[in-house]
């Protein structure tokens, strides 16, 4: 079947949710009172989907492999933001470094999944992150990175192709550059 369809890969904390800081460090929310999404982030996914994209979390919780938080944590946090976000789907890797699995982004392997199954284009798809894991996973993926800049003490991504400072800042770039809005169904 041929891949006609896009999407904007999203990561979670830091992209669609405020993260934690501590000595520069982000660290997702635990429980559901916990989960603020970021300013602008529900008008930004909706003229997503209007533009045609479907919208597909990819996250990390190694929290869940460190015993610092449940599956059902993560469940039931992943629940509210399908409750208040136009989204296609959550996809989440439970792993830790160590586990050396596919799904853990820098590795592609949720993205690859994600387009296997639905049929997407990659080369037509956005990734956007707020880490170097995540811009690294989508320019593996074939996709086009865009990097939410941020405060953290940790290392930069390498090039991505658009560096703003939120999804909303995004949103533009990304229509503009797909070419004309549709090609999905809503």
């Amino acid at each position: 079947m041929e891949r006609t369809l896009r999407a904007v890969f999203l990561d979670r904390d830091g992209v669609i949710n405020r993260c934690r800081l501590i000595a520069g460090k982000p660290y997702p929310p635990q429980t559901v009172e916990e989960l603020e999404l970021l300013p602008g982030v529900r008008s930004a996914c909706a003229e997503l989907r209007r533009a045609g994209f479907m919208l597909i979390v990819v996250t990390n919780q190694p929290d869940v492999a460190r015993g610092k938080q449940t599956l059902e944590g993560v469940q039931r946090l992943h629940a509210r933001i399908e409750q208040e976000l136009p989204l296609d789907s959550i996809r989440m890797c439970p792993h830790d470094d160590a586990d050396r699995c596919a799904c853990r982004k820098p590795q592609p392997g949720m993205l690859l999944e994600a387009a296997a199954e639905r049929h997407i284009d990659l080369t037509r798809s956005f990734m956007v992150g707020d880490r170097w894991k995540d811009i690294e996973a989508g320019r593996q993926a074939g996709c086009r990175t865009v990097w939410l800049e941020n405060l953290y003490a940790e290392t930069k991504p390498k090039y991505p192709d658009l560096t703003v400072g939120s999804l909303a800042e995004a949103v533009h770039w990304m229509v503009e550059l797909s070419g004309q809005p549709g090609g999905n169904p809503a």
